[in-house]
């Protein structure tokens, strides 16, 4: 295994604050499969966090099959992920499969960062103008 395709402890999101900071920001993608959160990060490495429900997957070992799906997911195709993103991922419902999560992973990780980077930064029209 190559150094590059390994999931460092860097490219996880554990700070509840980073989670909060992703779901604050409001920028989010979706398809049938997954919900995928993001904001900047500043780093030169993208990072994931997951996040599923008890409510929609109710035992523990098909939340954990899910997150090591989507951990594998982001593993293999981080390289085709844009550099400097934090990802929330969030699944749509249990029956969920490595092809699916990889592909939904891939698409929405470049939709996101299209939709980020579309953002330009806002000016206050006020602090502009001198008085």
């Amino acid at each position: 295994m190559a150094p590059n395709e390994t999931f460092r402890p860097h490219e996880r999101i554990k700070d509840p604050a980073d989670f909060r900071r992703a779901f604050d920001r409001k920028r989010s993608v979706s398809d049938d499969v997954l919900i995928v959160y993001g904001v900047e990060n500043g780093l030169d490495h993208p990072r994931l966090g997951i996040s599923v429900s008890r409510k929609k997957v109710r035992r523990a070992t098909a939340r954990n099959r899910i997150k090591r799906l989507i951990r594998e997911a982001f593993r293999l195709g981080k390289a085709e992920l844009p550099p400097g993103v934090d990802l929330v991922v969030l699944p749509r419902g249990g029956d969920l499969t490595f092809v699916s999560a990889r592909r939904s992973l891939m698409a929405l990780g470049r939709d996101l960062s299209r939709r980020l980077k579309m953002q330009p930064p806002r000016s206050n029209p006020q602090a502009d103008a001198k008085p």
